[in-house]
C-alpha cells in the first residue's frame, strides 16, 4: 500500500514515525512551510524524519495548490494520511488516493467534532480519544478505524491533555497499523445521533470575566494555557497573560470582584471572582520574555479588568476636554481673521 502523509503538527510527526517503524511504504510527505508555522499550534517539521529514510518531502502553503495536487498524483498513493492540518482538503486532492484519505481528531467521535478540540476538551473536562477515521464530505464524520480513549481531569491544563493525547495516539497507531498494512479494512460508521460540534476559538475568547465563578475562571485559564496563547485580563491598562492558577476553597475572605486581596510568595495573588476565590500563580506581561510569579507583579488592592461605566466616564471627560480645546482654537482663529 503506497502511502502519503500530509500535515504540520506533533500528531503528524508521530503518525509518520509510526508508519516508518511499522514498515509502511511511505512514498511522499507534504509539509507546511516553516514561514506559515505561526498559524499552527504545536507545529512540527517532517522533513528531518522523512529524508533520512529516503522519503521525498514537498512543502506547501495551501495543500490544494495545483503543483501540490500534481505532486501527489505523481506519487500515486493508495492511501493518504491528513493529520494535524486545519486546512480543508478539496475534492480534487481527496480523489487521488485509491482507497481514500485518513483523518485524525482528538475527541471521542462522534462527540466533539469541529475546531479547537484541545481547548474544548480541557474546558469541558470530558474524555478525549485519539481517533483515526476515513475522511468523507462531512466534518470529522467519516467511519472510524481506531480510537484510543484518555481521561481529562478537572485539574488538567491544555499541555497535560496534549501529553495524554500523544500517548493515546501512539497506542492507537501501534494497535491499528499492523492490521491496516496486512490488508484489513473495516472502518465502522459513526452514530450521527450522538454527534456534537465545537466551534472555533480565537484570542479574545481567553478574556477573563471576573464576575464568573472561580470554577469557570480556573477552567478557562487551564484551557487557554500552553500550547495556546493564554488567558488574559487587564492590569493598569496593560494586557496581563495568566498561565496558571489554583482555586481557593478554605480561606474565609471576601472582596470586590476582580480585586487582589492577598499575595504570597509561594502561591501568588488571591483574586475575588463572582463566586469564590482564585490564586493567580503564573502570569506574564507582554514586554516580558518569560512568565513569572503573580506575587511579583500584582499588589494587594489592585483591581483587574475594566469597569465599563468608569471607562465610559473617563472617555466622556476626555471628549469634553477635547471639545473645549477645539472651541478655543476655533474662537482664536475667528478673532485673528476679524
Amino acid at each position: 500500500m503506497r502511502i502519503v502523509v500530509a500535515g504540520a503538527t506533533v500528531s503528524t510527526h508521530q503518525t509518520l514515525d509510526a508508519l516508518i517503524r511499522h514498515g509502511a511504504d511511505v512514498v511522499g510527505v507534504l509539509q507546511l512551510r516553516n514561514e506559515s508555522s505561526h498559524t499552527v499550534t504545536a507545529f512540527s517539521p517532517l522533513d528531518e524524519l522523512a529524508e533520512p529514510h529516503g522519503i521525498p518531502c514537498a512543502t506547501f502553503r495551501n495543500i490544494n495548490d495545483a503543483e501540490i495536487v500534481e505532486q501527489v498524483r505523481e506519487w500515486q498513493p493508495d492511501l493518504m494520511f491528513v493529520v494535524g492540518l486545519s486546512q480543508l482538503v478539496r475534492d480534487e486532492m481527496m480523489s487521488i488516493p485509491q482507497r481514500g484519505c485518513v483523518g485524525f481528531h482528538p475527541t471521542f467521535l462522534p462527540a466533539g467534532r469541529g475546531r479547537a478540540p484541545l481547548a474544548w476538551l480541557t474546558l469541558g473536562g470530558q474524555p478525549g480519544a485519539a481517533t483515526f477515521f476515513l475522511i468523507d464530505e462531512g466534518v470529522d464524520s467519516g467511519p472510524i478505524f481506531v480510537q484510543e480513549t484518555f481521561e481529562v481531569t478537572p485539574d488538567d491544563y491544555a499541555s497535560d491533555v496534549e501529553r495524554k493525547l500523544v500517548a493515546a495516539t501512539g497506542e492507537a497507531l501501534d494497535r491499528w497499523l499492523p492490521d491496516l498494512l496486512s490488508g484489513v479494512w473495516n472502518p465502522r460508521p459513526q452514530d450521527e445521533v450522538l454527534a456534537t460540534y465545537n466551534g472555533r476559538r480565537s484570542l479574545d475568547d481567553g478574556l477573563l470575566d471576573w464576575h464568573q465563578s472561580s470554577d469557570d475562571i480556573h477552567a478557562l485559564i487551564r484551557a487557554a494555557s500552553t500550547p495556546h496563547p493564554g488567558a488574559y485580563t487587564w492590569y493598569q491598562g496593560r494586557k496581563l497573560i495568566v498561565w496558571r492558577a489554583e482555586q481557593e476553597k478554605r480561606l474565609p475572605w471576601r472582596g470586590a470582584v476582580g480585586r487582589v486581596l492577598h499575595t504570597e510568595a509561594e502561591r501568588g495573588a488571591l483574586v475575588q471572582t463572582g463566586d469564590g476565590l482564585v490564586w493567580l500563580t503564573q502570569v506574564q506581561l507582554p514586554e516580558d520574555s518569560e512568565p513569572c510569579s503573580a506575587e511579583t507583579v500584582l499588589k494587594v488592592g489592585i483591581k483587574l479588568g475594566f469597569v465599563l461605566q468608569d471607562e465610559v466616564a473617563r472617555l466622556r471627560d476626555r471628549v469634553d476636554d477635547l471639545e473645549t480645546r477645539l472651541s478655543r482654537l476655533e474662537g482664536n482663529e475667528t478673532t485673528e481673521q476679524s
